[in-house]
């Protein structure tokens, strides 16, 4: 089964590891009964836990030469077993993906894919038993060390374990597409290798790893090492007889495993399309470890792992892997924390749903007083309710103690007397989106509170500037803008003003940090930026539809895009008077660059433009929405479309940025990625344009230099 590989043929990635942090194998000796000896070997990077074990091409080559070395002394009789394990909380976080990203060709992918195999192949090839003891995070290569190795056992506190490459743009490389389902049969396999990764990177605990059959034993975390070295002891002496009931029968690989393949197909298709091509690689794979052998496997991984990671969409993924990591957590032109002003109290002027929203994440997040209001007591009383009812809710489920619950639930409270925000520090409007409206709110509001409390409105396209525009202190107003549903999405777009002092800005931005949410700091304009480019998306779909396209020809034209869902399922989603508000502001801002549709408002008196099922999904165009629409007499094929909005967008990216809306191209994606859910494959907006010809269309050169694109 061996690869016929020495460590010389692997000199290509060495070239491309001079600032490797390198994860080493230290082995140490363990007596067991009956005078045996288990070699452990320990992985450690020598830093602390917050630079977990990554797997370079360094690393790998120590491992393996670890490796041999142990075999031979199994051969001599030295050693009657082999495990490892990791420093401690930490097995290790799969390849470094810095490494991985730099490879300059297919070939030298290839070998990236090649070098895991060889060396973690190894851990079968001893002549005595193997095992990992996952005592910490494992994650894609760290998950794989242990699957190629006799037998697992896992600490029952470990903080995860996930092969979370499809969201990556990659496939389990180094053995997991194929020894995974071949050990916990293909149900629990897709469900860990394709659903986990697309549901956001869901990872699984202990106990799951355990469940699912990943491990055969699971350990407390105090004495997790030492009983595991029992087990070991045991497994080695005969005394345990490892049983594996999730193991794939004849039966599950003739009837259920094509099924189980078929439904995992039909729901990525229905949900993410066929643009992203990891999530594709990976069914191929699992599929075909139904009937193949581990040496056929393992060999289809390399070559599907080569195309990946040196096509587009991988470097795009780390490109996005990047700006969530790093650039969210260091915002740019962010101003000194230590500006920022304690927040005690926050009111909120709302008590609607998205205020009610408001209020639950404030008062879970900061745990201070959070008092609400609106016209009248029979509202307040509904938003407190709302609130209550959601934190018990997070009780019930386990997440929050009943002691929590009660304190959370008396830190909340309602009003119709807007001198209880007297003292708060922080104070949020979520009232309808019209400017004279929220002007008023807030001179209302100004007359009894202090003249440092921060004003934030969570308007999504109006100006903050003219909203704050009638006040005393409107120094202290700052735009706030959630992305609903307010629990899940990670972005705020933190909109600061001409007037805003940077005391405000830098509550705003801490306050964002409490709520574990990511802020991008934006210019006042209308749409911000995550509105502004949808706007032009659904601007350009709609007026295709007015001027006679059709709507599915709409849809084809946006499929490349990768997009979540098409231009009218998201206007569906936000709400078509939404849209058309929406769409209304931004052509009264650049009437020679977005559309309204008078169409779209009679779209949103009728309610809807599908006609679905029971069950919500789509069976069509609704009867009466086309004839709503019919009338267009240009219309255009999908292909024309497409390249119109590719341009499109790469203008107004280009004019956002020449306006200092963001400071670079990495914050629009940024924001795209976490406020608007572009996928990791396509590394939000700007690497598409530059990749299509787009960018060099429009304005002549691209938004990267180089272009972020594979090297195929």
């Amino acid at each position: 089964m061996a690869y016929d590989f020495t460590a010389s043929d692997f000199d290509e990635l060495l070239a491309l590891s001079d600032d490797e942090v390198v994860t080493h194998s230290y082995v140490r000796d363990i007596p067991l009964s009956g005078g045996r000896t288990l070699a452990l070997v320990t992985l450690d990077n020598g830093r602390d836990h917050t630079r977990p074990n990554t797997l370079g091409p360094v690393t790998l080559l120590e491992l393996a030469k670890t490796l041999d070395e142990q075999k031979a002394r199994a051969a001599a009789g030295e050693i009657a077993g082999l495990a490892v394990t990791g420093k401690p909380f930490i097995l290790a976080a799969g390849a470094d993906l810095s490494k991985v990203g730099d490879v300059p060709s297919r070939e030298a992918a290839k070998k990236m894919a090649q070098i895991g195999h060889w060396t973690l192949g190894k851990l079968s090839e001893l002549g005595v038993p193997s095992f990992v003891f996952i005592n910490g995070l494992a994650l894609g290569g760290g998950t794989e060390i242990g699957l190629n190795a006799d037998y697992r056992t896992v600490d029952r506190a470990i903080p995860a374990l996930a092969l979370p490459e499809v969201f990556l743009g990659i496939i389990p490389g180094w053995g997991g597409a194929w020894l995974l389902p071949n050990l916990i049969g293909i149900e629990n396999a897709l469900k860990v290798v394709l659903e986990n990764p697309l549901k956001n990177n869901r990872t699984l605990t202990g106990q799951q790893v355990f469940d699912y059959g990943i491990a055969d034993a699971i350990f407390e975390p105090a004495n997790f090492l030492e009983d595991s070295i029992s087990w070991a002891d045991g497994v080695i002496a005969g005394k345990i007889k490892v049983k594996r009931p999730h193991e794939p029968n004849v039966l599950e690989r003739k009837a259920k495993w094509p099924i189980a393949i078929k439904i995992a197909s039909d729901s990525v298709e229905s949900k993410i399309g066929k643009v992203a091509t990891a999530p594709w690689a990976a069914i191929e794979l699992l599929k075909a470890a139904a009937n193949t052998d581990k040496h056929t496997g393992f060999r289809a991984e390399d070559e599907a792992l080569a195309d990946l990671v040196a096509g587009d969409q991988f470097r795009a993924s780390i490109y996005a892997f990047n700006l969530v990591q790093k650039r969210a957590k260091k915002p740019n032109n962010a101003p000194d924390k230590a500006l920022a002003k304690p927040v005690t109290k926050v009111g909120v002027i709302g008590a609607g749903l998205m205020a009610s929203q408001f209020a639950l994440l404030f008062v879970r997040r900061l745990q201070v007083p959070v008092v609400i209001t609106d016209l009248d007591q029979a509202r307040v009383d509904k938003g407190v309710e709302y609130i209550h009812n959601e934190i018990d809710a997070l009780l019930s489920k386990g997440r929050i103690s009943p002691d929590e619950t009660n304190r959370l639930k008396a830190l909340v409270t309602g009003t119709t007397n807007k001198a209880d925000f007297a003292d708060c520090d922080w104070v949020i409007e979520a009232v309808f989106e019209e400017l004279s409206v929220k002007q008023e709110v807030f001179a209302d509001v100004e007359q009894y509170i202090s003249e440092t409390a921060i004003l934030a409105t969570n308007t999504s396209s109006l100006s903050v500037e003219q909203i704050g525009s009638k006040l005393k202190h409107p120094e202290r107003v700052v735009g706030f803008h959630f992305f609903n549903p307010v629990a899940v999405m990670p972005l705020i777009e933190v909109v600061k003003t001409p007037s805003t002092n940077d005391e405000s800005l830098s509550t705003a931005m801490v306050t964002a940090a409490k709520l574990r949410k990511n802020a991008v700091i934006t210019r006042d304009t209308p749409g911000f930026v995550v509105n502004r480019i949808l706007a032009k998306v659904l601007g350009e779909a709609m007026h295709a539809v007015d001027t006679g396209t059709p709507f599915e020809v709409v849809e084809e034209s946006t499929r490349p895009f990768g997009l979540p869902m098409t231009p009218f399922e998201l206007l569906e989603l936000v709400g078509l008077k939404v849209g058309a508000h929406v769409l209304d502001t931004h052509h009264a801002a650049f009437p020679d660059r977005f559309f309204d549709s008078e169409n779209l408002h009679k779209l949103a008196e009728l309610g809807h433009i599908f006609e679905r099922d029971s069950k919500g999904n789509v069976k069509g165009v609704d009867k009466k929405a086309l004839a709503i629409v019919a009338g267009g007499t240009s219309p255009m094929t999908a292909v024309e479309l497409q390249k119109r909005i590719e341009d499109g967008l790469a203008d107004e990216i280009h004019r956002m940025l020449d306006d200092k809306v963001v400071e670079a191209p990495e914050d629009i994606d940024l924001c795209l990625i976490l406020g608007a859910g572009y996928p990791f494959q396509m590394g939000g907006a700007t690497p598409y344009l530059d990749r299509v010809g787009a960018s060099e269309r429009v304005f002549g050169t691209t938004f990267h230099t180089p272009p972020i694109a594979g090297v195929n």
